[in-house]
């Protein structure tokens, strides 16, 4: 019973550094956006209404440090930057699936602020 608990208490480095990474504000939702597919800026500001600009791009350069989103500059006139999600990017989609399926079933929005509660 002891190993149980001591086992239980040791976090997994990989698995803290992808909450750690996916649980930033507004990160899960922006990766959600790109799931359609290739995106542009105010495509994802769109979806994602309540993100300030600053903070959208912000998660999108962290997304791509990581290799989870790739940036690419398309020519034209206007010249134009789309968005979309690397194959470990897209990886995600089961893991962040489950987690609004979770969400829908446990959690509950409170009116006026957007903001969730433990629901039974």
């Amino acid at each position: 019973m002891e190993q149980d608990l001591k086992s239980a208490s040791s976090v997994c480095p990989y698995y803290h550094e992808a909450i750690e990474l996916i649980g930033r504000r507004w990160t899960g939702a922006v990766v959600q956006a790109l799931f359609a597919g290739p995106t542009h800026f105010s495509e994802i500001a769109q979806v994602v209404p309540q993100i300030s600009d600053r903070l959208l791009s912000t998660r999108l350069k962290e997304l791509e440090a990581a290799g989870i989103v790739s940036r690419c500059v398309v020519d034209g006139a206007p010249v134009h930057v789309e968005y979309q999600l690397t194959a470990k990017g897209r990886a995600l989609e089961p893991a962040l699936f489950a987690i609004k399926s979770w969400a829908r079933e446990w959690l509950e929005l409170t009116p006026g602020d957007g903001a969730s509660t433990v629901g039974s």
